[in-house]
């Protein structure tokens, strides 16, 4: 089944806002809803395929069957851009001015090194697509001319797994429920749970570092692969013969989080943990954001680490956004405090010990156990907030996130400098928003912080976000924070990238890019600047 086009995910899962948030929006931030809704995708016109005669002839013989190449209004539309929601207000509004020329649907290795040699030589780019889900312009190249969506769907294989070693190697085309039913029929798990994993893919995992809801307990993506295959349109790219090498330069950490700019992965060898027999996740309540983020330290640097260690601020835990479902079920009180989401996964004897020794330290940081009612609805609603943004837009509203990580001493600066960029900027502009922050990820080093904003549209709304998301932008680099932690670079963040890493590191990227893709076709001005 393909996302929805104009959304997030499976239209049978969209619901509308219950009236308690809508009055709530309109109260607090002025939302009107709007005067007409989404344009029919039958009533869109994109312009014609672009796609010379001799390119189309060359991608055709690269991929065989016929359905491999599509050119028709449907498919392209579809392959337009990403679920930002910048990206989806100008779906919305049937702007499709960047769509692809073609879909192209390469069945194996060999037909996606052909695919970027036919497109190398008539001069087309070409741009990784697999389940479509970047929040940061990842699918939208800076180029003028004809591009095609290389959708990476019919590699969606796991083709080996050595339970001596404990690892697997998947084709970049599964999607994450995919890949963990396929290895927890054989009893084992990846681990890998992004608020994207229903849509997400092994691929596009592994190209812009993802990093899942249970990272605190089974790490980040690239932290789990061990091995990768890589076609580029100068050849193969071949890594990873040990878990660990002295032998130079790891070329994996290059390839994780290349964003389809060096190369399209056509194999992830991972490692993989045995199914847990149990999963617990439970609430703890903290008197402040400051008091919880000490005792999220404290577990993360001393242990005993949970699977799952999320804390949300006052305002995030004040809307209910900690547990995507319960959103407007019920008046909450405005003194609560900040809410956490504490899990374990593993045995029964792992999982209980590790449980009441976390407990210790929780008690000792001064938290409130709640019960496993908020970890059990959390558990049920961790892959809803995309849906709840359908429908924020649905209303009228304007929601956006963003993301950043720091080390734990830069942590209070950073959150409250992204905080008052969002506040003061769209107060200016007469939108006042609500901005909320979680925890989402936490290391002995330091943590990330994700932000929520939520406000007016505004009469341009793709316009009135620009210069707040320049803003922001400009406040996470002033703070100490990296410009992302795990949605990636894309374009919206590649300028920013370039002041993070300093004028050597780009000609160092770009250096490597002019070796393996010459002439540009891979992803143009996606994470590189284009010289």
């Amino acid at each position: 089944m393909d996302m929805l086009w104009s959304g997030w995910g499976d239209p049978a899962k969209a619901a509308p806002l219950p009236d308690s948030v809508t009055g709530l929006l309109r109260d607090l931030l002025g939302v009107t809803p709007r005067e007409s809704g989404p344009a029919a995708l039958a009533d869109i016109e994109p312009p014609a395929p672009a796609l010379p005669d001799e390119a189309r002839a060359a991608l055709l013989g690269a991929v065989g069957a016929p359905d491999a190449l599509r050119e028709d209004a449907e498919s392209r539309i579809r392959h337009t851009r990403g679920k930002s929601t910048p990206d989806l207000l100008r779906i919305r509004a049937g702007e499709v001015d960047d769509i692809p020329a073609a879909v192209v649907l390469p069945g194996d290795h060999d037909e996606v090194l052909a695919v970027l040699r036919a497109c190398a030589e008539h001069g087309v780019a070409a741009v990784p697509f697999g389940g479509g889900t970047s929040v940061v312009g990842g699918l939208a190249p800076t180029t003028k001319r004809p591009f095609v969506a290389l959708d990476l769907r019919r590699l969606d294989r796991l083709t080996a797994v050595d339970e001596v070693s404990r690892t697997a190697t998947l084709q970049p085309g599964l999607r994450g429920p995919q890949a963990e039913a396929l290895l927890n029929e054989k009893g084992w798990t990846l681990g890998h749970f992004p608020q994207s994993f229903e849509w997400a893919t092994v691929g596009g995992f592994a190209a812009a570092r993802s990093s899942g809801q249970a990272s605190a307990g089974y790490g980040r993506f690239d932290e789990m692969v061990l091995g990768l295959t890589v076609a580029t349109p100068e050849g193969t790219l071949e890594t990873g013969r040990a878990p660990r090498s002295a032998a130079g330069p790891d070329l994996r950490q290059l390839v994780l989080g290349s964003e389809g700019a060096l190369g399209v992965i056509t194999a992830v060898t991972v490692r993989i943990r045995p199914l847990p027999s149990k999963r617990v996740y439970e609430g703890w309540r903290f008197a402040s954001f400051e008091a919880g983020t000490a005792a999220l330290r404290r577990l993360a640097q001393d242990g005993p680490r949970p699977t799952v260690l999320r804390l949300s601020d006052e305002s995030e835990t004040f809307i209910g956004l900690a547990q995507p479902d319960a959103i407007g079920s019920a008046a909450l009180p405005e003194n609560q405090g900040c809410m956490a989401i504490v899990g374990y996964e593993g045995t029964e004897e792992e999982t209980t010990a590790r449980r009441a020794l976390a407990r210790e330290v929780l008690l000792a940081c001064d938290g409130e156990l709640v019960g496993e009612e908020p970890g059990d609805k959390w558990e049920h609603g961790r892959y809803n907030a995309p849906y709840l943004r359908d429908a924020l837009l649905d209303a009228g509203a304007f929601a956006e996130t963003l993301e950043t990580a720091a080390f734990w001493s830069a942590i209070p600066g950073l959150y409250a400098a992204v905080r008052d960029a969002l506040t003061s900027t769209l107060t200016e502009a007469g939108t006042p928003p609500l901005v909320m922050c979680h925890i989402s990820h936490t290391y002995e080093n330091g943590a990330s912080l994700y932000f929520t904003v939520v406000s007016a549209q505004g009469e341009d709304a793709v316009a009135h976000w620009e210069p707040v998301k320049r803003a922001a932008n400009d406040a996470i680099l002033a703070a100490g924070g990296t410009i992302s932690h795990h949605h990636g670079v894309g374009t919206d963040h590649r300028d920013w990238y370039a002041r993070e890493i300093g004028p050597l590191g780009i000609r160092m990227l770009q250096a490597v890019k002019a070796e393996v893709d010459p002439s540009g076709v891979l992803s143009p001005g996606v994470l590189i600047p284009v010289r």
